[in-house]
């Protein structure tokens, strides 16, 4: 499986891998009580089923983790991983 380079745009609320055609993104937003709510994954068709959102959702869950936010996804793909 090919290594993929998350980028981290904070100021924009998102985890993102750079692919050929477009972008696939993790959105989050964070409230003023310190919780997190991971709201929206998106990968391009043509890279579906290859683990990219896996790989958004395992940063973006260990990087809020070691900011110490309270964790929710209101996106139902990120929500599996919570249970």
């Amino acid at each position: 499986m090919q290594d993929f380079i998350i980028d981290h745009q904070e100021d924009r609320g998102q985890f993102v891998i750079v692919l050929d055609n477009e972008p696939a993104i993790l959105k989050y937003r964070v409230s003023a009580d310190n919780v997190i709510d991971f709201c929206q994954t998106y990968v391009p068709n043509e890279a579906r089923g290859k683990g990219i959102a896996e790989k958004l959702v395992h940063k973006g869950l260990a990087w809020a983790k070691e900011q110490g936010y309270e964790i929710k996804a209101s996106c139902w793909y990120v929500d599996r991983f919570l249970s």
